[in-house]
């Protein structure tokens, strides 16, 4: 049986991943090399194959990174309020100043969603299976989860609060994405997470 890394190794290909995770939230998949991106973790480039056989490969481990931090903020936003709270809670830590103000700290889908088409069957990999644990945790936070239709209201929901992120964060005017995350908020609250389901 072969051995795992050490522990230096494991961090030092942790850093690099945290890193990326970083970067290309921040300035898009194609916006650093590799050698800047091993720059900016304090590396040298010639180190960069010793943790991944590609480029490409690291880009799907810092978008799974990248999700996961997101996934797990907003995670913490619903523990935090009452049961019936929830999803306002999650919509309003997503569609926040902060969230708005910092693309490399918050949602991929937001950041990198719209050049996700282009990348390799692995990053979309990724980014699917994330997308579809984004819209699960949503789905948990609205009253009668499992009931029909409830599936499609998290879709709905995820939508409304990405485009409304992706808006604000292209426009140069602070009140019109402020209206924007504000009406998003709204729909949801409205006409998602209060809409009565049919019985059967």
């Amino acid at each position: 049986m072969g051995r795992g890394p050490t522990p230096k190794k494991q961090e030092t290909h942790d850093r690099i991943v945290r890193t990326a995770a970083a970067a290309i939230r921040r300035h898009g998949f194609d916006g650093l090399s590799v050698a800047e991106i091993m720059d900016e973790a304090g590396l040298t480039h010639g180190g960069f194959y010793a943790h991944f056989p590609s480029r490409d490969a690291m880009l799907a481990e810092a978008l799974d990174q990248g999700a996961g931090e997101s996934l797990d903020r907003l995670s913490k936003a619903s523990d935090g309020a009452r049961p019936e709270d929830a999803l306002d809670a999650v919509v309003e830590a997503y569609l926040s100043d902060r969230h708005l103000a910092a693309p490399d700290k918050g949602c991929t889908l937001a950041a990198l969603g719209s050049e996700t088409c282009r990348q390799t069957p692995e990053v979309r990999r990724v980014m699917t299976r994330r997308v579809r644990e984004l819209a699960d945790m949503l789905g948990r936070q609205l009253p009668g989860w499992g009931e029909p239709g409830r599936h499609e209201d998290a879709l709905a929901a995820m939508s409304a609060m990405v485009g409304a992120m992706v808006i604000a964060r292209a426009v140069d005017d602070p009140s019109l994405a402020k209206a924007v995350r504000a009406a998003a908020a709204k729909l949801v609250h409205d006409g998602v997470s209060a809409r009565p389901r049919k019985k059967h």
